[in-house]
């Protein structure tokens, strides 16, 4: 039997106004029990005021979505405001739900949420701690194991990491809260629990400072790690040493240690696109006819060959030799800058004068070819 359409909606004393109850939960009409529940959790949690302090309309919308889900998830009243809408319950005004059990209800769905929320509270989570760790262009390139020695926070022996004197014992009850960890709140229909401001939630604090730690729960203590830095590492990249960042307290977990790698620059290497890359400048004899030169890699200087002819910026390929694992490294690449000669002499003037006069068009394409198209553009 198909159901009818909800009754025209009634005016109501809230900023939104009254909605189909599907359209509120944005399901279908025929949708199934986990599909509502799905869809209530994720907008309750969107509209709850927890989330959204001082705003009516969020509050508006948490009250909409409660009322919709509460209608809604019982099938004697679904079937009920199916036949008739918001009329069904009568003077078509809407549902006599308690607004005051809209609370209980998200708290019987998400009571495992609020429970992990309670519990993580009694628990403080360390920092993360950053170290810089400065590398040679070589170390980065091939990788490298480093030992870090810095000083870091530690839980204090003396206290147990608790910062009162005499460890648990040194604890006292909170007295803004009584020992609960939070403390309740009035916001607008809602009672409202709220961490303690006073203890963070965790129901105590500290009655007399340790003598150790002045309260603080964690001591300097001068600490040694190392690190792995893997191969073909750049510049600005950071590893996490999972654990060993500050300590917790109150059995919290401990931060992490980011360690943020800087690569020294290197005098002639250079990182273009994560190929290592050199420029090596050869003379204009030796580029004209050709030679054998002696270029460097990260392994050290190698000889290579040098064609005649070759033009300045031309890149040559060294298979193996650049950055990488010891099985896996990738190529090097070497751009050839071609020096041209200054400050001659008469008689290396006259030389160039008498090889100038023999060359011909042929013996200088990129000339030719762009002097062709300077002509298609009419600059000559």
């Amino acid at each position: 039997m198909p159901r009818p359409a909800a009754a025209a909606p009634a005016e109501t004393t809230t900023s939104v106004a009254k909605r189909d109850y599907y359209e509120v939960l944005g399901v279908p009409r025929d949708a199934d029990s986990v599909t509502l529940k799905r869809s209530y959790r994720e907008l309750a949690l969107k509209y709850h005021p927890d989330q959204n302090p001082d705003n009516p309309e969020a509050e508006a919308h948490f009250k909409e979505v409660s009322e919709a889900y509460t209608v809604l998830s019982d099938p004697d009243s679904r079937a009920k405001y199916d036949r008739g809408g918001f009329g069904a319950f009568g003077g078509g005004g809407g549902v006599g739900v308690d607004i005051g059990g809209f609370t209980d209800l998200f708290e019987s769905l998400f009571g495992d949420l609020f429970g992990k929320k309670k519990s993580a509270a009694l628990k403080m989570p360390g920092r993360d701690l950053r170290y810089t760790l400065e590398l040679s262009f070589e170390e980065a390139a091939l990788g490298v194991e480093k030992t870090i020695t810095f000083p870091a926070p530690v839980e204090c022996g003396a206290c147990k990491g608790t910062g009162a004197k005499g460890g648990e014992a040194g604890m006292r009850t909170c007295g803004t809260c009584g020992g609960k960890g939070e403390t309740k709140v009035q916001q607008g229909f809602f009672s409202l629990s709220k961490k303690c401001p006073t203890c963070g939630g965790a129901g105590k604090v500290v009655g007399e400072a340790c003598d150790v730690c002045k309260g603080a729960g964690t001591v300097e203590k001068e600490r040694e790690f190392t690190v792995s830095i893997p191969a073909d590492t750049e510049d600005g990249a950071t590893r996490r040493v999972a654990g060993q960042g500050e300590p917790g307290k109150r059995g919290g977990q401990a931060g992490d240690l980011n360690v943020i790698v800087r690569v020294r620059p290197h005098p002639i290497f250079k990182r273009e696109s994560g190929i290592v890359t050199c420029e090596v400048p050869v003379s204009i004899v030796q580029a004209t006819l050709g030679a054998v030169i002696k270029v460097p890699t990260l392994d050290g200087g190698v000889e290579m060959r040098v064609p005649a002819g070759t033009q300045s910026g031309t890149l040559f390929r060294l298979r193996g030799k650049g950055a990488g694992k010891p099985n896996a490294r990738s190529d090097a690449h070497v751009r050839l800058i071609v020096e041209t000669p200054t400050a001659l002499d008469a008689k290396q003037r006259e030389l160039f004068e008498q090889l100038k006069s023999t060359l011909s068009e042929a013996q200088t394409p990129l000339q030719k070819s762009f002097q062709a198209k300077m002509r298609e553009l009419g600059g000559g």
